[in-house]
This record gives C-alpha cells, sequence and structure tokens, in this order.
C-alpha cells in the first residue's frame, strides 16, 4: 500500500466501535434501572388486571378498571417512581380514560370545603413559620415546665406538651419539622462521650421521640392537625352527602379526650425507658432557665404583624369551634343557614392577612404570594386523590367486591370490631402513607358497616385513626423521619416506645368508640343507610 494511500477504515475504528458498545450497554443499562421499572410496575399491573381479573356485581367492567387503576396509583405511590403529586393528579387521567368517571367529576373531587379548609390553614401556618411565633410560643411554654432544680421529666413533658398543642393548629409534619430545631437547640447544651453520656443518651433519645410522636397524636385531636382526618371527612360528605357533616367542633368532642389520654401514656412511656431516677443530677449542670430565656431574647419583643398573626390565628379556632356547638345550641353558622362551612372560615381568615398591613415598610402585608410559594401543594392534590378514588371506588361497585374480603368483621362481637380494625389499619400504615391507607380502607369498612348494620362511623373512625398510629418504623410518616434524620435515635429506639404506645392507643380506641363515639357521633342519629 502506498503510505499516501488512505486506508479503508479508520485506524482506530476499533476504538470507535467499543466506545459506541459501551454506550450503547450503558443506555440499555439506563433504561433498565429500579426507578425506571417501577414506572413501568403501574400500568403492567393495571394491565394484568384488566385482562385477568373477573369481578361480579352490576358493573364487573367498571369495577375491574377500577381495581386496575387503584393498583396503578398505588403502585406508583408506594415505590415513588413518579413524584407523588403528579401521582395524586393520575386520577384526573386514569378515570375518564377507563370509563370510570367523567373528567368533570373527577376534577370537583380537587376542589370541596375540605380542600378550602387545608389550603386556609397552611397559609396561616406559613404566616406563624414566617413571624417565628411557633419557636416563640415554644420557648414560653417550655420556660413554664423547666424547674429550678432541674426536673427533666417536667422538662420532657413540656417539650411534649409543646409539640402536640402546635400540632393541633398545624399540620403533624408541619409541627414536627418546626418544634425538632428548637427541641435539637435545646440538646445541643449536652455534652457527648463523657461519663454520664449514658444518662444524657436516654434523655435525648427521649426528647427526639417526645417530638415526632406527640406531633402524631396532637394532630388527631383536630380536624385539621392531619390529613388523615380530612379525608375522612371528606369521604363521608360524598357517600353520605344528607347525614349531618363532622365539623370542627365535632371532632374536638371525641379527638381531644383521645388525645390526652394517647399523650400521657406517651409521657409515661418515655419517662419510664428512658428518663430514670437520678436523671435530674446529671442533666441540671447543662440545662437550665438561662438558656431557654437567652434563647427567647434573643427573638426580641413581639412586633405588631406577630401579635396581628396570633390575633387571626385565635380568631379561626374561636370560630371553628362555634360554628355548629350541638344540636339544641346552634352556632353562628346558623345565621347563614348553614351554608357556611369551615374551608370559608378557613379563606377566609387567610384572606386577612393579605389585607392587614404588616407595619414594618410602607404597604407591606402580613402576607405576600411569594411567601405562599412554599405551600405544600403535594398534600392539597393528595387529599385531592383520596376524594376522587373514594368516589371512584364507589360509583364502581368496586367497594361491594372489596369489602368481601373483609366480611369476617360480620362474625367479630361488636366490642372486638372497633381493636380489629385498628390493627388492621396500624398494620398497614408502617409500609404505606397515613393518608393512602386511609383512602384505601374508609371505602370498604363502610361497606363493612352497611352489612353488619352498625353505624359507619363506628368503623371509619377506628381505621383512620389506626392510620395515624404508625409509630414502629421510621418510613412510617415524615414526623418518624424528621426524627430519624437527627441521628439520635434508631429503629430500635422507636419499636421500644412504638409499640407499648400503639397498644396503648387500640385500648383506648377501643374504649372510647362505643362510649364516647356513639355520644357524639351517633347520638340521636339514624344509620345512612
Amino acid at each position: 500500500m502506498d503510505e499516501h494511500t488512505s486506508p479503508l477504515l479508520p485506524l482506530h475504528g476499533g476504538e470507535d466501535s467499543i466506545h459506541r458498545s459501551k454506550s450503547f450497554h450503558t443506555q440499555i443499562k439506563s433504561i433498565f434501572t429500579l426507578k425506571n421499572l417501577c414506572v413501568l410496575l403501574g400500568p403492567l399491573l393495571c394491565t394484568i388486571i384488566c385482562l385477568s381479573v373477573k369481578l361480579e356485581g352490576p358493573s364487573p367492567t367498571t369495577s375491574r378498571n377500577m381495581l386496575g387503576v387503584l393498583a396503578w396509583v398505588f403502585a406508583w405511590w408506594l415505590t415513588e417512581a413518579v413524584p407523588m403529586p403528579i401521582t395524586s393528579m393520575s386520577p384526573l387521567f386514569l378515570f375518564p380514560i377507563f370509563g370510570i368517571a367523567a373528567a368533570d367529576d373527577v376534577a370537583h373531587s380537587y376542589m370541596d370545603d375540605v380542600i378550602s379548609l387545608v389550603l386556609g390553614s397552611f397559609i396561616l401556618a406559613l404566616a406563624v413559620e414566617h413571624y417565628n411565633i411557633h419557636r416563640r410560643l415554644a420557648f414560653n411554654i417550655t420556660l413554664l415546665f423547666c424547674g429550678d432544680p432541674l426536673n427533666p421529666q417536667l422538662l420532657l413533658l413540656g417539650i411534649c406538651a409543646t409539640t402536640a398543642f402546635v400540632s393541633m393548629w398545624l399540620h403533624n409534619v408541619a409541627a414536627a419539622v418546626m418544634m425538632m430545631p428548637v427541641a435539637t437547640g435545646i440538646l445541643q447544651r449536652l455534652p457527648s462521650g463523657s461519663g454520664e453520656s449514658t444518662v444524657i443518651t436516654k434523655f435525648c433519645k427521649a426528647v427526639v421521640l417526645g417530638v415526632i410522636y406527640s406531633a402524631a397524636i396532637g394532630g388527631m385531636s383536630t380536624l385539621t392537625g392531619t390529613g388523615v382526618n380530612l379525608i375522612l371527612v371528606g369521604m363521608w360528605k360524598s357517600y353520605f352527602p344528607e347525614a349531618d357533616p363532622i365539623s370542627f367542633n365535632t371532632w374536638f368532642y371525641f379527638g381531644f379526650p383521645m388525645a390526652v389520654l394517647l399523650f400521657f401514656a406517651l409521657w409515661v412511656i418515655l419517662c419510664v425507658i428512658y428518663c430514670p431516677r437520678g436523671s435530674g443530677d446529671v442533666l441540671s449542670a447543662y440545662l437550665d432557665k438561662a438558656h431557654l430565656k437567652r434563647e427567647l431574647e434573643l427573638l426580641g419583643p413581639m412586633a405588631f404583624a406577630e401579635k396581628m398573626v396570633l390575633a387571626v390565628f385565635s380568631m379561626l379556632i374561636v370560630l371553628w369551634m362555634t360554628r355548629s356547638i350541638t344540636d339544641d345550641i346552634p352556632g353562628w353558622g346558623a345565621l347563614f343557614n348553614d351554608r357556611v362551612g369551615d374551608g370559608t372560615v378557613s379563606v377566609m381568615m387567610a384572606t386577612l392577612l393579605f389585607i392587614i398591613p404588616n407595619k414594618k415598610q410602607v404597604g407591606e402585608k402580613l402576607m405576600d404570594w411569594n411567601k405562599c410559594k412554599k405551600l405544600p401543594w403535594n398534600i392539597v392534590l393528595l387529599l385531592g386523590a383520596g376524594f376522587a378514588i373514594a368516589d371512584g371506588v364507589r360509583t364502581s361497585g368496586l367497594a361491594d367486591e372489596l369489602s368481601k374480603t373483609l366480611q369476617f368483621l360480620a362474625h367479630v362481637p361488636y366490642l372486638a370490631v372497633a381493636p380489629t380494625i385498628c390493627l388492621i389499619s396500624g398494620g398497614i400504615t408502617e409500609f404505606t402513607s397515613n393518608n393512602a391507607t386511609t383512602t384505601l380502607l374508609i371505602p370498604l369498612l363502610i361497606q363493612i358497616a352497611q352489612t353488619i348494620n352498625v353505624h359507619p362511623l363506628l368503623l371509619m373512625i377506628p381505621g383512620s385513626i389506626g392510620a395515624q398510629f404508625a409509630f414502629l418504623l421510621p418510613t412510617g410518616t415524615a414526623s418518624n423521619i424528621v426524627g430519624f434524620t437527627t441521628g439520635h435515635i434508631d429503629i430500635v429506639d422507636m419499636l421500644k416506645t412504638g409499640l407499648p404506645l400503639k397498644i396503648v392507643g387500640t385500648v383506648v380506641l377501643s374504649v372510647l368508640m362505643p362510649t364516647l363515639g356513639v355520644l357524639v357521633f351517633v347520638k340521636n342519629k339514624e344509620i345512612p343507610f
């Protein structure tokens, strides 16, 4: 070959070929990643169900399609292959495509009075967070419990009580996120690696566990404390539109006494396991009122804006609790022919924040839309998806078919129904979200209630509250993850505390549901079937 003659193939063709081959294999591997396989899992399960499952009933095809869509949505929720907010919007296109419901009907599930209540509450929560009102409140209340000399059990009670109180009015995850820095800030004064580290380590565990569990318990006591309660109310309204709605006040009559019992059970469990006698002598050298007072002084005096936000929030609570008082004593809602809902009040009070000036800068209001960019739309969309799924399960006839799997409850003694449901719900919620567990179980429990001829709330409430007993694993709820990431606790600590708390919760609910629950929710009310 002449030295000036060009070769027929490039001299480095072999290397280019190898590079292209490696690139091809890399692309193939990227396609078959676990996350992408999980994305395919949803439609794959749906296809298998639609092709192979045969159901009975008046609408077998619609029921089968609903079951397939349910598998699709829950597969994406459980694996988080697709972001949860996007998965929460999937019923908007899946239901019409599979002939389950019209597009307009599905869209209505994503905006009703319950969703309005959530949006208004979250805007108020953002205002509280923006002006550091939660920190000021936490320090003031905790100071009341920090005795001299230091009593660690009493200080733990103060931290837990503050968290539970904040969680009553904010979402429990938000309460845990807000209170954890306050709690860990107190713990930062404690040394590590000393001869007394065992006592200190145990107290740190008690504080972190107290915050995450108190946030969950506080959220149970009010309608707005957690998304599960709102899902329950929304489904009750959807299934029984003619029945009396569950108001903020009605839920409080039952939820607050239950939460108080659970709260003190939590405190006793933490004190027994993590705060032995003599721990106060060790901790008093590092924790005192002076530290808390210095933290409070750094916040400065309360400004006009803080006072106004606190006033608006307080007014909201008063309006919620007096809109409908009892059957014999009508609340102020009767002045408007009961057309006003809790969501109406929530949005109205949130609107005031955009009108009242903050007196910091000319023309600046307490809130503006830029401050609302942190609105947790993922929770709003998740609630909407829950309502849409509940409607789809009901209207498609799937609830009738799925309820057959829980027919054994018809043979369970009446007094054992609540604990049985609570245990089933509490077991499922450790492996999936509280909201997803509630969304799945409540339609089935309604069918079971109809079968055994009891008031549906006597089954729905244990199911929804049991879904909030996610006390054993870090993945049970976002609040648990908040505590787990501090590094002070591990799974063993959660099991030691969460298991007895879960047992106590089941017992408390089993006692209160057929007594106080009947008095609050069922007295003088016919079964709405």
